[in-house]
């Protein structure tokens, strides 16, 4: 690139504890429980090791995927899903249809301040979410813990250009 071309314009889009959606999701779970009923079909219900996380975008805007910036504190892994739902007030039942393919999962290592990541399927998925920014406003995220780590120890974004 020559030095008077201006470079592009980066966007760091964190990705944010949705607490709300979470705990609304997680009533769900207690609910079926202590009515003693099943899930629907297909349903997918939130498990104690997962939270739901969101990107907000400013606007509907062209995009392109340049990197995710996912820093663990502690050894373990997260696996990020993106889901294809748009949430409505009425919080509709997240359906496993709905969970978008592949995921991105990144893991540290102990004795390690290194992360590692499955390079490939999170390429794929940080190139589907620069379509998706083009027309939406909000992306929803399931993010499963293991090994170790919690919401707290994990800190992650997206990082676009603007075309």
């Amino acid at each position: 690139m020559a030095e008077d071309e201006p470079k592009p314009t980066q966007l760091d889009m964190p990705l944010v504890l949705d607490e709300d959606l979470t705990k609304q999701m997680r009533l769900r779970v207690e609910s079926l429980k202590r009515r003693g009923r099943k899930r629907q079909d297909g349903e997918k219900l939130l498990q104690p090791a997962e939270s739901v996380y969101r990107i907000d975008f400013i606007q509907q805007q062209r995009l392109q995927f340049e990197r995710w910036d996912v820093v663990l504190d502690k050894p373990g892994k997260v696996t990020i899903t993106g889901t294809s739902q748009i949430w409505t007030p009425d919080l509709t039942n997240l359906m496993t249809r709905q969970l978008l393919d592949p995921a991105a999962i990144f893991w540290r290592k102990e004795d390690s301040e290194a992360m590692d990541w499955n390079e490939a399927d999170a390429l794929e998925f940080g190139e589907r979410l620069s379509e998706l920014a083009k027309i939406r406003k909000v992306m929803y995220f399931l993010i499963t813990f293991s090994e170790g780590v919690e919401p707290a120890n994990l800190k992650a974004s997206v990082v676009f250009s603007r075309l």
